[in-house]
């Protein structure tokens, strides 16, 4: 999925999608559409920035299924990472985050 900042999609409400432009919203609508995913996303947000390990604690779920949702997150664009060390850091692609809610407007 598109990892861009440039806008995809014009707003819903002022024309109509393309096939192209419908998938790559849905693709970041389903990342979100997950319960765990979205208070996920949730956090990395209002940290800014946090190391996965930090994640496993407030979600009360095992490390391999906190990866399993970062990686949903990441490939649909939403969040960013960076390796450092052993760890991964996650932050929110804030240009992917403008484009789904500028498509909702």
């Amino acid at each position: 999925m598109s990892k861009t900042t440039e806008p995809c999609c014009p707003s819903v409400r002022e024309e109509r999608l393309t096939i192209k432009q419908a998938e790559n919203l849905a693709a970041g609508f389903a990342a979100l559409s997950d319960p765990v995913r979205l208070r996920l996303f949730s956090l990395v947000a209002a940290a800014g920035e946090i190391c996965a390990c930090d994640l496993v604690g407030p979600l009360g779920k095992s490390q391999p299924t906190i990866s399993h949702h970062l990686k949903s997150l990441y490939e649909a664009g939403l969040v960013t990472r960076e390796r450092r060390g052993t760890w991964i850091w996650y932050s929110i692609a804030v240009g992917r985050l403008d484009q789904l809610q500028e498509a909702l407007r």
